[in-house]
Parts: structure tokens; C-alpha cells; sequence
């Protein structure tokens, strides 16, 4: 929203010294977000003078039309002789009267004007354009041509208003009263302690029979319906250069006197309004609910195809309008240069309407304007009748028309909105002590009617002070223009803004003492370190995901992990669902990086997963004036899905660089096994790997991560290398490998307490075995076999050998050698205990996996 200071002061008296600066910081101190302060005619100096043409000469014999011109400027060039101007324009004739700028004048962009010989001509000055004084659009981008009775010689820069400051507002979604000077106008006000005039405080006739007939089938998507017709409107009749240039600055193109008096209100008012060309509009005014399949071709030469839900203004023939958004084209305003028909006689429309169906038609059919703009984001209904008085006074002051005695108003019954508000409700959200009478005037001052009980409050206070006994509770009747005003917590956000955003005190929490991290973020604290320490580069991702990339990932149709969370409310169409895993995005980035030139990734993330409960129950709202309850916290938590924080890594390319110390080493799924258990030794949890197939996963080269909870056995996550297809589906390199774990079960499942290393003065017996078993047998179940068969003389068992000959050991035989390291905690252990330990070992492992000692 761009807001003139110069219209500002019109209803607000800021003191002569205030610049816009220094209302740009009251106004931000206030909670509004004026971005800019723009400086209209910075560096423009005069003389700059309204001027008539009285001779033009053209010159003959250039690339280009080039006239030659005197100009009457009266006495501003100190001789009253005429001024000789050489101009390249064609917009202007003899007699007309235009804006000169004279030798010695600054034009805006440091552009000094001075007398210079052109086109074999002497050129004392230059005829100007609205480009040339940066006026904004008017439509023509030519010389401006001023209205016959502007006295000659007048100082056009006061006449074109060209110095101002204007302050440019973000709005936010909830503050559509400040999508208007009224509103602006208004909080300035407040922020500088001074009365408003406020432009909707006019008289206005009552409702009769005689107005122009209204009917409205939709009372919910329209509640409020105004309607004033005006006769005998001059064609010649243009808007007066005051009315243009307030449009300009705020942004929008002047058209024609109905048009931009109808803007005007609106930017006045806040209220937005149309008008209809009279003889155009066959019959009654509707408003209803298309009808599938209409069609209407709007202001913008578009034919659309109206949606059952499009709320629409009809009469007759059919839709005339989309109600709060764009006006049909064929009850079109004639425009001023329209010689094939002029419009003398006009039906104002003042109207509110519902804001999510105005917003909703806008979305449809992609078509925003200033007037859906307002109404989407709360418009004043009681201000309607004013803004239809408003749009007629100017149309008979300006258009020499007359006021039809007639006046149509409809309005569906309704009641004001009060909220009840304890008095010290806003000292408790904002722990600040503000006081029962400065919740009650800041209130008042925002348009609020607030009501109490003086007589129970002075009873409990005995007369002289707060109450310090019962409820001291206020009736707060919220304005029409505050429709965001709806609960107690919106008030209490109104007092603490007023009271000043920068007057609240910092405070640190202060917690007692002897508590800190819980277990849980200490782990995912410890994980994030190791990964990191094991050449791992955190890469934290946004937790939505298309439901398409379960697909890519190759998981089977009733795989739990489809089942997802949906946003209500996404944040883009593309990805509505909440995470179940966290590879596709980790995928993701992988591919991202790839694309930009990196091939040797090691990525991992730590986050939460969100799991759907099968039955949620329904979130409410907590107190602001107390801790919640147990029951209340348990109750919103049960509301949520589930929330497991989860693991996981990704790696391609290279794992180890080859360089001058020797070969490198590619990225493969051990690196992925290798990565989960580095995860489960930071959780203090026994790792159990098996050969498995899941989704994502290769099928030969796919582990399944497991640990013991509670006596039984459960499945923590996968890791390996990544299926060819999804590799192709996401564009990833070939062997990429992944891994992902859930935290919280190997929380539950390890033992995270520190514990000191051991250390022994008795030596280690080292014995060496080498086993061959079939091809297909896991490494690591033969490892756990002899880790069990050792008993608990063994320290650690370490495979340091894989050895594949078919010559020696057989066709589909593979040699597995470990090293086992031997040592008692009270004495010297001996060989024959030693061999004793690992004989049984060896047997065990030959009973569980057919092992056989290699010869």
C-alpha cells in the first residue's frame, strides 16, 4: 500500500516538521512494515510553469517529426515574451495549454535544463512529458496537456503536486483495514497521540424504495449491498488533476472520471466499489452462485468460464461481474475518448462480500485486482454506504451529475462481535504489568467499545486500585474493520503493540539447577559428532515429500512407510506429505550435489519422521495464563503422529582418494554397514546384520539392521547399495549406497553410560583361524558363532581375510579368516587355554554354519 504524506496530513494534523521518515519509524514502531519512504521531486528545481502553445512550426528535413514552437509563460521568464521551445511531440496542438521548464531549472535524475541550439533551431526550455517530471503512469507517456482553464504562468510544480513523500506498506494478511489511507491515517493517529478525521464519518441517506432494484440470492457470500445511481454526467467532464495525481502515487493508472473516482474512494476508504453503465445493465441487480459453465468476459477482454462455487453479480442477461474481483466488460464505463458512445448515467455498487469466496474466484480464475485484494483480507461493511455517498458527492462535484433520490441497501441481519477479556489478560501474555485503564484506552483507541463492571471491580479493590479479589472482566466490541480481532489473545497482541513491541523486557529463562541435555539429545549429539568424524557431511532437509518418490524408492503397495501425514495447508502442491523416511530427501541432496560437479559424497542426517497414529485425537487450544496440565499436554500429544528421530547416510564415489600414498577405494554398501554401526556403538547397542531385500536396496547387497528390546528382536533399518532401478529413477550415480536407522529404538535398546576402558596387566593370547564355508553364508554369522563358542576369555574377533579359489577350496567356497584375541582379567592365560577357547569356537561355528577349518 503507497501512502501520499500529503493525503496523510489531510486527516491526520502531524506537526509541520514530521517527514516521512519520521513517520515511517512511528508506523513501524506500531507493528506496520513500511518499507520504503519514497522522495517524489527529489532534487526537482524550478522554474517550472504551466504554459500555452500559441505558434508551431514544423521543420522539414530530419529523421523524425521535430517542431518548433512558441509558448506564453507569462511572466516567468522575466520578459513575458513568448518562450521558442523545440519539441519532438505530437500529443499537443495550438492554444493548449502545457508544463514548460525554463533555462536554469533541475529536472528529477540531476538533469539540468539550460538553452542549447537543436535542429538549426535555439531551444530556451522544453515542453514536458509525465516520464520527464517521474509523475507515474498516466496512460499516454506524452506531453501533458492540461485542462483549458489553467491559468498560464501558474507554478506547475505545486499545481502537479510533484514534491511529496510516499511511504510504501507490506500488509500482512490480517490488517486489510491498512489497505486504505482511512486506516493508515488511523494508526498514525494512535502512534502520535493525535485525534483522526476520519473521511467515513459523512451523512448518509437512509435506505428507501425508490433505489435501483437489488436482489441477492446468496446472503452468506454477499451480507451487504449499497447501490446509488447518478444521472446527466458530462461527457466531456475528465478528473481534475488533483484526483490523477493522488491515483499516480499510489500506483494506479487514471482512465476516466467514473473510474478513477471509484479508485479513489477505494484508497480512501478501503472499500472497493463499481460502476455500472446504466444503460448497459438490463434490468435488476443480482448476486448468486454461477452456474457451471457460465460465461463472462471481464474487464481484462478475457471470456471465463465460471465454477458452481464463483459468486457472481448478474442482471437479466446473465453474470455482469465476478462479485470482488473484476467487472464484466459488457456494462463497461465508456472511457472519455470512446467516440462511439458515452456513459452519462451510473449505478454505484458498494458491496461486501464473504472473503474466502472472493479468494477462492481470485485463485480460480488467476485473477487478482486491488479490489480482491481488500476483500480477502477484511473489508469494513459499515463502511459501504459511505463509500457509495463519497463516490456520488465527487461524481456530482466533478461530472456535473445529479443524486437519483434513491437508495438500495440490503443487509442480512447481524450482530457486532464482543469478546470477553480479563483485565490483566494482556500483562500475563506479555509479563508486563500494564494496568486495567491502559488495556481499556489502548483498545478504545484501535475503534473498540469496551464495557466493564466498575462497581464489582471498585468493591474489590476497595475503591482505589486493581482488584486484587473475583474477575475483573471486560466486554470488548470489536470494530467493523477489525474483523481479525476474534479472541482475547488478538486483543491482548493489540495493547502489548501499542505499548511499544520494544518496551517489552528480555528475560532469560532460568532453569533450576542440575538439569541439562536429556539422554535422547545427547545421543543424537554424539551420532552427529561421529558421522562427522567418519568423513560424513551433515545435509539437514525439509520434511515434506511427494507420495510419487515411494515409487521411485520401489516399496510394495502396502509398505507401512506409504502411509503418510498430509498437510492441510502445504507448502507447495508438489510435496503435501510429511516424511516416513528420511533417504528422499537425503537422495535429494545427493542428487543436487552431483548435478553441481561433486562426485564423492558422504552425506548423513539426523531428524524426525512422522508416522500416522490410527486413530489421532483432536488438538485445542492451550492456556496462556498457566502451565498446561498434564492431561492438557498428554491430550495434545496424542493428536500428533509419531515423531521417531531417524538416521541415515548416503555415499558415492570415492570413499578413499587415490593419491601419492597410493590407490583410493570406491564408496560401497559396507561403508553403509560400516556407517550403522558406528551409529549403534555411540547408542551402546549390539548391532545384529543380516542378509536381507527391501525396497530401495540391491537384493544381493542389502543388510537388515536389528537389536534386542526386551528379550525380543527387532528391525532397526537397512543399509547397503541402492537398486539399479531406483537408481535410474532418481538420476543417481551407479553404486550409491544408503543406510537409515531409527535413534530411538537403539536408545531403547542400548546402554549409553560411559564406561571406562579396561586395562590389564596380563597379556594377550592372539590365535588365528581361518574357516571355509559355502559362498552363501554370512560373514557375520559365522562371526557370532565363534564369538559365543569362545565364551568369555575372548576380547574381540576381527575378520581380516576373505579368499575365494575354486582350485582349492571348491566350487562355491569361500575362506573366512579371523583373528581372536584371548585374555583373563586375574592371571596369564596358557596355550592350552588358549587353543581350548578357540577349539570350541571352531565347533561351534562348524554346528551353526557347516564351517570347516582350512587345512
Amino acid at each position: 500500500m503507497r501512502v501520499p504524506l500529503s493525503w496523510l496530513r489531510e486527516y491526520v494534523d502531524l506537526p509541520e516538521s514530521e517527514t516521512g521518515r519520521d513517520v515511517q519509524a512511528k508506523l513501524i514502531d506500531s507493528g506496520l512494515e513500511v518499507e520504503t519512504v519514497e522522495q517524489l521531486g527529489a532534487g526537482l528545481k524550478g522554474p517550472l510553469v504551466v504554459g500555452q502553445v500559441l505558434t508551431i512550426e514544423e521543420l522539414e528535413g530530419f529523421k523524425k517529426p521535430i517542431r518548433f514552437c512558441t509558448v506564453d509563460v507569462g511572466t516567468a521568464n522575466g520578459t513575458g515574451e513568448p518562450q521558442e521551445i523545440v519539441c519532438g511531440a505530437r500529443n499537443f496542438a495550438v492554444g493548449d495549454k502545457v508544463v514548460v521548464v525554463l533555462p536554469g531549472a533541475v529536472l528529477p535524475g540531476d538533469f539540468a535544463i539550460a538553452a542549447r541550439k537543436t535542429y538549426g533551431k535555439t531551444s530556451h526550455g522544453m515542453i514536458c512529458s509525465t516520464d520527464e517530471l517521474g509523475m507515474g503512469d498516466d496512460g499516454t507517456h506524452g506531453i501533458i496537456v492540461l485542462p483549458p482553464e489553467t491559468e498560464t504562468g501558474k507554478d506547475a510544480i505545486e499545481l502537479l503536486q510533484l514534491v511529496d513523500e510516499v511511504l510504501d506498506i507490506a500488509v500482512t494478511a490480517n490488517r486489510g483495514d491498512c489497505l486504505s489511507i482511512r486506516g493508515v491515517a488511523r494508526e498514525t493517529a494512535i502512534a502520535y497521540g493525535l485525534p483522526l478525521r476520519d473521511p467515513a464519518l459523512i451523512d448518509v441517506p437512509a435506505p428507501n424504495a425508490f433505489g435501483y432494484p437489488v436482489k441477492v440470492s446468496d446472503p452468506m457470500g454477499c451480507d451487504r449491498f449499497t447501490a446509488r445511481t447518478v444521472t446527466g454526467l458530462s461527457p466531456e467532464a475528465r478528473s481534475p488533476i488533483w484526483l490523477r495525481r493522488r491515483l499516480q502515487k499510489v500506483g494506479m493508472r487514471p482512465v476516466s472520471l467514473a473510474v478513477d473516482v471509484t479508485n479513489y474512494v477505494m484508497m480512501e476508504l478501503g472499500q472497493p466499489l463499481h460502476a455500472y453503465d446504466r444503460a448497459s445493465v438490463q434490468g435488476a441487480i443480482g448476486v448468486r452462485r454461477a452456474e457451471e459453465g457460465e460465461k463472462l468476459r471481464t474487464l481484462d477482454g478475457v471470456e471465463r468460464t465460471l465454477h458452481a462455487e464463483d459468486l457472481v453479480i448478474t442482471d437479466e442477461r446473465g453474470p455482469i461481474g465476478l462479485a470482488g474481483v473484476m467487472g464484466g466488460a459488457n456494462t463497461e464505463i465508456a472511457d472519455h475518448d470512446d467516440t462511439e458512445r458515452s456513459t452519462s448515467d451510473v449505478v454505484v455498487e458498494a458491496a461486501h462480500f464473504n472473503a474466502v469466496s472472493v479468494a477462492r474466484t481470485a485463485r480460480r480464475h488467476k485473477l487478482s485486482s486491488e479490489a480482491s485484494r481488500r476483500y480477502e483480507r477484511g473489508v469494513d461493511p459499515q463502511a459501504a454506504a459511505a463509500a457509495a455517498q463519497r463516490t456520488v458527492d465527487l461524481l456530482v462535484l466533478l461530472a456535473g451529475g445529479t443524486a437519483e433520490a434513491g437508495v438500495t441497501e440490503i443487509i442480512a441481519p447481524s450482530a457486532p462481535h464482543t469478546i470477553a477479556l480479563p483485565a490483566d489478560h494482556p500483562d500475563k501474555v506479555a509479563g508486563v504489568a500494564y494496568g486495567r485503564e491502559t488495556v481499556v484506552r489502548r483498545l478504545q483507541e484501535i475503534g473498540c467499545d469496551v464495557y466493564g463492571n466498575p462497581a464489582a471491580w471498585n468493591a474489590s479493590s476497595g475503591g482505589g486500585g486493581r482488584a486484587t479479589g473475583g474477575k475483573d472482566e471486560l466486554i470488548v466490541t470489536v470494530p467493523s474493520w477489525r474483523p481479525d480481532l476474534t479472541e482475547p489473545n488478538d486483543l491482548a497482541e493489540e495493547v502489548i503493540r501499542l505499548e511499544g513491541y520494544e518496551n517489552l523486557p528480555s528475560t532469560l529463562p532460568k532453569p533450576p539447577s542440575g538439569r541439562g541435555l536429556t539422554r535422547r539429545q545427547r545421543l543424537h549429539r554424539r551420532i552427529g559428532r561421529a558421522l562427522a568424524g567418519a568423513g560424513y557431511v551433515e545435509a539437514p532437509n525439509y520434511p515434506f515429500v511427494a507420495e510419487q518418490v515411494f515409487d521411485q524408492l520401489g516399496l510394495d503397495a502396502g509398505d507401512p512407510a506409504r502411509r503418510v501425514v498430509k498437510l492441510a495447508n502445504p507448502l507447495s502442491d508438489e510435496e503435501p506429505a510429511l516424511r516416513t523416511m528420511l533417504l528422499p530427501g537425503l537422495l535429494g541432496a545427493l542428487r543436487r550435489n552431483v548435478g553441481r560437479g561433486a562426485h564423492d559424497l558422504a552425506l548423513f542426517e539426523t531428524g524426525l519422521v512422522f508416522l500416522p497414529r490410527e486413530a489421532a485425537a483432536v488438538a485445542g487450544h492451550l492456556p496462556v495464563d498457566r502451565r498446561p496440565t498434564d492431561e492438557e499436554i498428554a491430550r495434545l500429544d496424542a493428536a500428533l503422529p509419531e515423531q521417531p528421530r531417524h538416521a541415515a547416510v548416503v555415499l558415492t564415489g570415492a570413499r578413499e582418494r587415490s593419491g601419492w600414498w597410493g590407490a583410493g577405494r570406491p564408496a560401497d554398501w559396507a561403508d553403509a554397514v560400516e556407517a550403522a554401526r558406528t551409529v549403534a556403538r555411540e547408542a551402546g547397542a549390539e548391532l545384529i546384520v543380516r542378509k536381507a531385500q527391501y525396497g530401495p536396496w540391491h537384493p544381493g547387497r542389502c543388510a537388515e539392521l536389528s537389536v534386542v528390546v526386551d528379550g525380543a528382536e527387532r528391525v532397526v533399518g537397512h543399509a547397503g547399495e541402492l537398486h539399479p532401478r531406483v537408481l535410474k529413477a532418481l538420476g543417481l550415480p551407479e553404486r550409491t549406497s544408503a543406510m537409515e536407522i531409527d535413534l530411538d529404538a537403539l536408545e531403547e535398546a542400548g546402554d549409553d553410560t560411559p564406561q571406562a576402558p579396561g586395562i590389564s596387566t596380563f597379556p594377550i593370547a592372539t590365535q588365528d583361524v581361518a574357516l571355509v564355508v559355502d559362498k552363501p553364508v554370512p560373514a557375520a554369522d559365522v562371526e557370532a558363532a565363534l564369538r559365543e563358542g569362545a565364551g568369555e576369555l575372548l576380547e574381540s574377533i576381527r575378520l581380516f581375510d576373505v579368499y575365494e579359489n575354486p582350485e582349492q577350496l571348491g566350487e562355491g567356497r569361500k575362506s573366512l579368516a579371523y583373528a581372536l584375541r584371548f585374555r583373563a582379567g586375574d592371571r596369564t592365560l596358557t596355550v592350552d587355554e588358549a587353543s581350548a577357547a578357540r577349539d570350541a569356537a571352531i565347533a561351534l561355528a562348524g554346528e551353526r554354519t557347516g564351517a570347516e577349518l582350512r587345512g
